[in-house]
């Protein structure tokens, strides 16, 4: 090779070199240390700096929320009032089960006001129980046995027929006290309707016990026994069309 061509291709070899060089510098990031120390500049500055002092407007302060997706679309202000946050509502309490109320059958009346099943006993409420040995006097002082047919009476009406009573348990022992129906006919009701109980003080009764003593009914009375017989009372709604007794 001549000696000429040899110089003329190492010349051409070192002036690509230095053009790749030249582009490798301008096409290049800068120096990674450089950004590593330039980034850490304003970061050690701002931790030195102290904190923006807090506004004395509240209706600034009120504002100043943060916004994110959700909270964006709702607006600090209606109609130029400020929101107020409200309180969650409360759970709402389980309501009490209604009372079941018990079927006791064949009772037997003690006197008028309570019932008897065996050694229990079920003082009707809203009354005051007639006992069976009580006695009344008639217009002309004579006096008649009025606590004897006053129970007589309540049992010619109930004919052992079952009674639904509001207790939590039909399984009481001892006196328990309770209001009782055969059908919809209320058994406190019809002694103080028919007068041949009082109503206790506070009953609802009250008013019913007033007409019974007004028309001189029961206990309030003569001896019936003076005239006519005395008629079984009328039979009170059916109960239960499948209860024979």
């Amino acid at each position: 090779m001549r000696p000429a061509a040899l110089l003329t291709a190492v010349a051409g070899i070192a002036t690509v070199m230095g053009m790749l060089m030249a582009g490798r510098e301008r096409f290049s990031g800068p120096d990674a240390s450089a950004v590593a120390s330039e980034a850490a500049a304003p970061d050690a500055g701002s931790a030195d700096a102290p904190p923006p002092p807090p506004t004395a407007d509240p209706q600034a302060s009120m504002n100043a929320r943060p916004v994110d997706d959700a909270s964006q679309f709702y607006p600090a202000q209606v109609e130029g009032k400020p929101l107020e946050r409200v309180a969650a509502p409360e759970p709402e309490k389980p309501k009490p089960e209604p009372k079941k109320d018990a079927v006791l059958p064949r009772p037997v009346a003690e006197n008028a006001g309570v019932l008897a099943f065996g050694d229990r006993k079920l003082a009707l409420s809203g009354v005051i129980a007639t006992p069976d040995d009580k006695t009344c006097k008639d217009a002309d002082g004579s006096e008649w046995p009025c606590g004897m047919l006053a129970k007589t009476n309540f049992r010619l009406f109930l004919r052992l027929r079952s009674v639904t009573c509001d207790l939590d348990d039909a399984n009481w022992s001892g006196t328990a006290t309770a209001s009782c129906k055969i059908g919809t006919q209320d058994l406190s009701a019809w002694l103080v309707d028919n007068g041949w109980a009082e109503a206790a003080t506070g009953s609802p009764l009250i008013e019913a016990g007033e007409k019974a003593k007004t028309e001189k009914k029961g206990i309030f009375g003569d001896d019936p026994r003076k005239g006519a017989p005395v008629a079984p009372p009328p039979d009170p709604p059916a109960d239960n069309p499948l209860d024979p007794i």
